[in-house]
This record gives structure tokens, sequence and C-alpha cells, in this order.
């Protein structure tokens, strides 16, 4: 038999397999079983690039994959529920799906910041080890079980920005009586060291840095606060992210409806979640890297480094805050103890990855 023969056949086979498996996957649905349409509330400003977009990406993903029996419509902040209110709208069952980060239910639940970033913790990679190798997503889904939703990883920031300011900032004495908008632990930190701290929706930013209603604020980086304008509004861009070196962003979806799904929809609503994950990732490493050299060169921005004085400072107060949060309760122990452990094993080899390496690149140039 010919090569081109053996391989047509081949593929043939293959095809008819598959062909075989849909027509069984199809054969286990319930006669009654119709497509569904899911709404997903997001706290992100509709579009927005990559924190919206992924939103969007993801809810695409879910509808190819199961062929449109499952159907996920989204929803920017605000138009179907508040940005903050995202979490109580999965819970109530208003909407089955929602994307957002978990340091914004602090005032629900202060121990899922842990899920979202520490400051000076975990970096993006380390935080997907720690949940999927680590025990992250088990203590995860626990805190979030008495809400009736299932939480899952569905995107990262890596390492942000420190953030736009309209003062410059030499000493921590500096800090005092700023009024930033900055969320979670961060805030916490900055509040002690003087900061009045401001949580304010991603899409006000821009008018309340712009109009003197805040002095400074973070976002994520570069790519994001190019496309919010915001060295239009802040004279001085510092780094780096000691508030969030690795954000991981949520998908929490209601549980009734999850369990609901039969179990293939159940998979490939995680996997959808991971693979939107790892797009976020990718998707910010390649357009931060742009976003700082147009930023740089066509706005002259001033991008600085914050002062190793006062890194050292927001350090100490940074430890702090995350051990007072961890004798809260049991269930903040149990995390802040998980965390604790998984990163004092994985550093070592961090530094001498990661770090050794990115410090020979640079010495060696």
């Amino acid at each position: 038999m010919k090569r081109r023969e053996i391989v047509l056949g081949a593929m043939g086979a293959s095809a008819l397999a598959a062909c075989t498996q849909q027509r069984d996957s199809a054969a286990e649905q319930p006669a009654s079983f119709k497509p569904l349409v899911w709404k997903m509330v997001t706290t992100w400003p509709p579009n927005f690039p990559a924190l919206g977009t992924g939103a969007n990406d993801l809810a695409k993903l879910i509808t190819t994959l199961s062929a449109g029996r499952l159907t996920v419509k989204v929803y920017g902040a605000g138009e179907l529920v508040p940005p903050f209110e995202v979490f109580d709208a999965v819970s109530s069952g208003t909407a089955q799906m929602g994307h957002g980060s978990a340091y914004y239910w602090k005032g629900k639940i202060p121990e899922a910041q842990y899920f979202s970033s520490v400051p000076f913790g975990l970096t993006a990679q380390e935080m997907s080890g720690w949940l999927y190798f680590g025990g992250g997503m088990a203590l995860w889904r626990e805190v979030y079980a008495p809400y009736g939703l299932i939480p899952f990883d569905a995107g990262n920031t890596t390492v942000q920005t420190a953030g736009w300011f309209n003062r410059e900032i030499k000493t921590v004495d500096d800090l005092k009586g700023l009024k930033m908008r900055i969320p979670g632990l961060g805030g916490e930190v900055l509040r002690r060291l003087g900061v009045t701290v401001q949580n304010i929706p991603g899409g006000e930013l821009f008018q309340a840095l712009n109009q003197g209603t805040i002095d400074a604020t973070e976002w994520v980086g570069p790519y994001n606060d190019l496309a919010f304008g915001l060295h239009k509004a802040a004279k001085y861009c510092y780094y780096p992210g000691w508030h969030e070196p690795g954000t991981v962003l949520e998908c929490m979806v209601n549980k009734a409806a999850y369990e609901a799904l039969p179990a293939d929809l159940q998979a490939i609503v995680e996997a959808a979640c991971r693979v939107t994950s790892q797009n976020m990732v990718a998707e910010f490493t390649a357009r931060n890297g742009r976003a700082v050299q147009t930023l740089a060169t066509e706005h002259g921005a001033d991008i600085r480094p914050l002062p190793a004085t006062v890194l050292s400072h927001i350090r100490r107060v940074a430890d702090e805050v995350a051990r007072e949060l961890a004798a809260e309760n049991a269930a903040a122990a149990a995390i802040y103890e998980s965390l604790t452990r998984y990163g004092e094993q994985t550093a070592r080899w961090t530094q001498m990855a990661e770090g050794a390496y990115l410090a020979a690149r640079a010495n060696t140039a």
C-alpha cells in the first residue's frame, strides 16, 4: 500500500472515531437537555484590555468548546450589576458566573485576599504552583463554599507597577497624607503608613486622579495604565508592584448551576478557565513590554523605582498585616500557613532559577 493511502486511511479512521465519540457523548445527554445560556458579570469596564477582554475570551471559549450547548453572555461592570456586587450576584443566582479578583470581597471574606495577591508574596508562576500543586485551590473552594460558589483561577496580571503619583516619593514620610486608590492587603499596608485609602472601580480612576479626588492610584501595569490614560493625570510612575506581584483573577461559578451541568460541560468550564489564565499571562507579558516603551518614549512618562529605604519600610508593615489577618480566624490561619510554607519551599528554587538567570542576563549584556 502506498504511503499516501496509509496516511489517508489513518486520517479517515481518526475522523470516524471522533464522530463516534461525539455521537456517544450526545447519546449520554438526557433527551430533555436543552442548550443553556449563562450570564457572566464582571468587575471590569466592558471590553477593557486584557481584563475585560479576558472575560470575553473565557465566555467565547466555553461557548465554542461546548458547541453552543453552554453559551455565556458577558456583562461588564455596571451593565447588569455594579462592579463590587459581582460576588453577591453570582452567589444569589442572578448570574451564573462572575469575573473579578478575590480581594474585592475583603469586607465579606477577609481571608479571600490571600487568593488574590499578598504584598511581597508569590509571583504569577508561583501562585499557579500553589493553587494547583500546593493545596491552595482546595482552601479557596472551602472558603467560598458557604456562599454557594466555586472559584476558578481565570487570569493573572503578573507583577504590577506600584502606581501613578502626583507627588514625588523620596522617603516613607512622603506617603503620609496621600489619597490613593489601592485595594486589598496593599491598601491596608499604606493606610498604616498614613495614606487615605480608597477603592474606586477602574472605570472611574482617570477622572478621580485628574480632578484631584485622589493623589495617586495603582491599577495594573503599563498596558492597562496606558489604556486609561493615567500618564495624562499623574506625573510619576513608580515600580515595582510590591503590593501585587502576581494577582490572580477569578471566575466564580454558582455552585447549583455548575452541579446541574453534565460532567463534560463542567470539565469544559474548568479547562477554559485554565486556558484563559495562561493566555492572560502571555498577553500581559507581551503587551506591558511594548506599553512601557510607548509611555517613556512617546509620552515622556517619568518612570522610576521606589527608593530601597521606602520598600524596606513598606515590607516590614506588609509582613505585620499578613500575619495579623492570619490571626482573625481558623480559615485565615490555615490559608496563611499553607501559603507561607509553599513560599518558603519554592523561594530557593525561584532565586536559583529565575532570579539568578535574570541577574546573569543583565550583568553579562
